[in-house]
């Protein structure tokens, strides 16, 4: 036996009960358009 009972309980996960997940990108980057418009937005408010 281990000395942490998870890491075995991990081990030993059968990976094929898990069922197949899509996932999509939610938060994408700014452009490059979108920076600058930001750069001159806070320039002008100083």
């Amino acid at each position: 036996m281990s000395d942490n009972p998870v890491k075995e309980e991990v081990k030993q996960f059968d990976k094929k009960c898990l069922k197949k997940t899509n996932t999509a990108e939610k938060n994408s980057l700014p452009t490059k358009e979108d920076i600058e418009q930001e750069k001159k937005a806070a320039g002008e408010a100083k």
